[in-house]
């Protein structure tokens, strides 16, 4: 006879119970973790792959049949050219930026205009396309180089390298203003905290841009203001997200901002080269319009820099809103929680 009571079915019940759950919990974090690579080899991957010209606005002119032949000759999915009187006309809108660059054809030649800073990829499929004309002609082209990369950083690899400390910029002061100061005891600190965070590291990235890589030019303070704007506009939504619906929500946020925000912000190719809707979402997202408004202030003078400020000033006025939302929210439950326990009798 057995010395040991045999095992209460109850226990036995919760012993399995609870295996049970722990291997529906470990086979949904392992599905899970597995969908989030596959999309994130998708969304590096597939812009890659699907990447080349896709309506690169460009311009031409010169003799008008020369111009008509070449119209019709770049005609379709690859380029949307516009005929111009002028090559000074031409050169204009370059630096303009309604357009990316141009071929001015003439008798004795072609000019190629260019600005390798608005978008490196494209000018150097235009150049080749420069090449390939001018060598029917038996000629060739001279270029001018209207906007291009500093000289200390020729092929930009400073600017492209731009877009992770951009977003890692807006996540990690949004973890650790939430957590060192959370509740709505700590909603106007981690405000002022975010601002001027953002103040202060988009002045430290851009001096380091500007000054020790030599990888932007333009004015100093109006570059790192649009910096900070970025910066400004990806940590106030974290804050946001993470406030309405706790990390869940930060995770979302930072999800989309690295799978998508990053690989489609179009720095280091300029968005013409990305697919026409793959580069609107990644200019509508904060790292592409970051991208964006840094271009257009370190390289153009500011010429274009209003879309993206706007873009970025909605994303700033989306956190702030979220913010206040949840901050109302966690409010009211206070006084609710309060109000409940004041209701119920004490005993005597």
């Amino acid at each position: 006879m057995s010395d040991h009571p045999a095992p209460h079915p109850s226990s036995t019940t919760d012993a399995e119970a609870s295996r049970s759950g722990v291997t529906r919990k470990l086979v949904a974090v392992l599905l899970g973790l597995t969908a989030v690579v596959t999309l994130m080899l998708c969304a590096f991957a597939l812009p890659s792959v699907n990447g080349g010209p896709h309506k690169v606005p460009i311009g031409v002119s010169g003799p008008q049949a020369a111009t008509r032949s070449l119209e019709k000759t770049l005609g379709g999915d690859e380029w949307d050219v516009t005929a111009y009187d002028s090559a000074e006309a031409l050169a204009s809108a370059v630096e303009d930026r309604e357009i990316t660059g141009g071929l001015a054809l003439a008798p004795e030649g072609i000019d190629v205009y260019t600005a390798t800073a608005g978008a490196p990829v494209a000018t150097g499929a235009l150049t080749a396309l420069a090449n390939s004309v001018a060598a029917e002609q038996q000629t060739k082209p001279t270029v001018h180089e209207l906007a291009p990369f500093p000289v200390d950083d020729p092929r930009g690899a400073g600017f492209s390298s731009a877009a992770l400390p951009l977003i890692f910029g807006g996540m990690i002061p949004a973890v650790l203003l939430t957590r060192l100061f959370p509740g709505h005891a700590g909603l106007r600190t981690r405000l002022a905290g975010a601002a001027l965070f953002s103040l202060l590291a988009g002045a430290a990235v851009t001096a380091v841009l500007q000054w020790g890589t030599g990888s932007l030019a333009g004015d100093y303070g109006i570059t790192a203001l649009g910096l900070s704007l970025g910066m400004a506009a990806l940590s106030l939504t974290f804050l946001g997200l993470e406030a309405l619906a706790g990390m869940a929500g930060f995770g979302i946020g930072a999800a989309v901002m690295m799978l998508l925000g990053n690989p489609l912000s179009g720095l280091g190719t300029g968005p013409y080269w990305l697919p026409g809707g793959w580069a609107a979402v990644g200019q509508l997202l904060p790292p592409g319009a970051s991208g964006s408004l840094l271009r257009a202030n370190a390289f153009f003078d500011g010429t274009g820099a209003g879309t993206p400020a706007l873009n970025l000033t909605a994303w700033v006025a989306l956190g702030l809103a979220l913010i206040l939302i949840a901050d109302r929210r966690g409010a009211k439950a206070l006084r609710t929680g309060a109000t409940s326990a004041k209701s119920v009798p004490t005993a005597a």
